[in-house]
């Protein structure tokens, strides 16, 4: 059986880089008695595929994974039995049985939604509402991206499906294209907002928690966001 488990990630685990969040999980569902599936071949390994892996420094309430077990008796109960063997910081949120035909989390994430907030002695005093109405109203947004191998300059707005502002916590609502062929990092977003009003900009006064993350059940041409999670039923 498929399941996609959601989880969070707080605190001082944010610094945890994903290849050790895979093999705590790793651990974990050896810990729990979970009947997962191992692949074959020489040098077995469980069945585990992540969505979107999170930054360093970044914190989540919408984190998945995609595991194969052999058996399950409850979505409550491996829920439960995740939970009793995380550490602070990291907790399962839900489990969801998977269709036959569902795609692997990576494959299906299309957006992610983020919260930006700022540390207090970077708190810009330009912020308000009407900059970010103003900022997201451009019929373009060009910005240059940079990889370990390139740099290239591009109209990031068509990426950007909502940019609002929450006056009562003074943060960024946003959500942006986290495809295999978009994947806009919400830091340039602000980058560029920070260039709209001729400041200078310092990613590191950015606290950033991704919300959630969403697949397309629509098209292309007319897009449709769900939590990965829709995708699933309770077992």
């Amino acid at each position: 059986m498929k399941l996609r488990v959601k989880f969070s990630k707080h605190g001082v685990l944010k610094f945890i880089g994903h290849l050790d969040v895979m093999r705590y999980f790793q651990k974990a569902i050896r810990r729990a008695g979970i009947d997962i599936v191992y692949s074959t071949g020489f040098s077995p390994h469980q069945i585990m595929s992540f969505a979107a892996p999170l930054g360093v420094g970044l914190e989540s309430n919408g984190e998945y994974m995609d595991i194969e077990v052999n058996a399950l008796t409850s979505s409550k109960e491996l829920t439960d039995l995740l939970n009793a063997q995380m550490a602070d910081g990291i907790e399962v949120l839900e489990v969801k049985l998977l269709p036959d035909n569902a795609g692997n989390a990576m494959a299906s994430v299309a957006a992610a939604r983020y919260t930006i907030a700022f540390r207090e002695e970077c708190q810009p005093s330009f912020l308000t509402k009407s900059v970010i109405d103003d900022f997201y109203s451009q019929s373009k947004i060009i910005v240059t991206k940079k990889t370990k191998k390139s740099e290239s300059t591009f109209d990031m707005k068509p990426y950007i499906y909502m940019c609002d502002f929450d006056e009562e916590n003074n943060t960024i609502d946003l959500t942006v294209d986290a495809s295999s062929a978009g994947n806009i990092k919400p830091a340039l977003v602000v980058k560029a907002l920070f260039d709209y009003k001729n400041q200078v900009f310092d990613e590191f006064g950015l606290l950033i928690t991704r919300e959630e993350t969403y697949t397309n059940v629509g098209t292309a041409e007319d897009v449709q966001l769900k939590p990965l999670g829709f995708v699933g039923s309770d077992y």
